[in-house]
């Protein structure tokens, strides 16, 4: 500690610091990954179709594309039909077969006399839907086909569902369960939430204290598992890939968490829960009992009349555990 602060508490011996968090500049948007197997031609489309909206990853083989699926979290496979020889069909028939929730799009950017057979073959592999770019409707039903694969559409319902049963409940309740189903898989603790809803731990958590609610830990857990169930829809993805898709530590840390929250192991878990199943597990636990409650909440909202400075804003460093310290004087005699 700095000789300043020593000399401080020499003179006020019953003071304590408030440490201030350093200020950062805002994270740049992470941009959704897609995985591709294209022409050198279409590469350069691709990424300029996509600019500000996906990050492809180029790739030579298949083989490569499965490992941007299940270590990357590419959450699209776009394949050239130039591409698509006998071998490859029957790669992404496995593809496709294993992971059903990535979308899977042929890219047709020129016709040749093998194309009518190898859009039959693409048929039987399982792929529903080819994109013909050979004109700039293709390319902007591409950019459009990629902006909705980047949005799971079991956070689409569990936002949807949670609207419709708080109707009525103040915007910042709506922002909070809003935030739960949309945030990055990096914000797993109540610490990280709450700086990025920018309130403070403690206040979070008394406040749902005060309505009598779950803590609002046990909602960031459990919203969690949502994603984790409609990740394992995907045959292809073993506990440790979704592990890592989901930023736990380790498999044995996700599996834990599992056990922890609902008594089952992760192998268990797989089994009994799909994305839905685990998002009416959620309301049933933790919003059908508590609706008028959560009606009322304002979980976020500052007290009337009170006005933010630096000088109230505690940070915790270390453990969990929030540490209330009080100011020096400031001025020194």
């Amino acid at each position: 500690m700095g000789p300043s602060v020593d000399a401080g508490r020499a003179r006020y011996p019953y003071a304590e610091v408030v440490m201030h968090p350093t200020p950062t500049s805002p994270a740049a948007p992470t941009l959704t990954p897609i995985s591709t197997v294209l022409t050198p031609s279409e590469r350069l489309r691709v990424d300029a179709a996509g600019e500000g909206l996906y990050r492809a990853m180029h790739r030579e083989s298949l083989d490569d594309v499965v490992r941007d699926v299940k270590e990357r979290g590419a959450s699209a496979v776009l394949v050239s039909v130039q591409r698509c020889d006998a071998p490859a069909s029957q790669g992404l028939a496995r593809l496709v077969r294993e992971f059903p929730r990535v979308s899977t799009v042929a890219l047709l950017s020129q016709v040749s006399e093998r194309t009518p057979e190898t859009m039959m073959s693409l048929g039987r592999s399982g792929v529903q839907r080819m994109i013909d770019v050979r004109d700039a409707r293709g390319w902007r039903e591409l950019r459009q086909v990629l902006m909705v694969s980047s949005i799971d559409d079991v956070q689409q319902l569990a936002l949807g569902c949670i609207a419709t049963d708080l109707a009525g409940a103040p915007a910042d309740c709506l922002r909070f369960f809003a935030f739960l189903f949309s945030c990055a898989p990096r914000v797993s603790t109540v610490r990280r939430l709450s700086r990025e809803l920018e309130v403070l731990p403690s206040t979070l958590m008394s406040r749902f204290f005060r309505a009598g609610l779950p803590a609002p830990k046990r909602y960031l857990a459990m919203a969690r598992l949502i994603r984790a169930a409609r990740l394992f829809e995907n045959r292809g993805f073993s506990v440790a890939n979704v592990s890592n898709h989901l930023d736990y530590s380790s498999p044995q840390s996700f599996g834990r968490h599992v056990r922890t929250l609902l008594r089952v192991t992760a192998v268990e878990f797989r089994q009994q829960y799909d994305g839905a199943a685990m998002l009416e597990h959620f309301r049933s636990e933790l919003v059908l009992p508590h609706l008028v409650a959560l009606r009322q909440l304002t979980p976020l909202s500052s007290p009337p009349g009170w006005t933010p400075s630096r000088r109230s804003v505690v940070a915790s460093r270390g453990s969990d555990a929030a540490r209330t310290m009080r100011t020096l004087p400031t001025t020194m005699h």
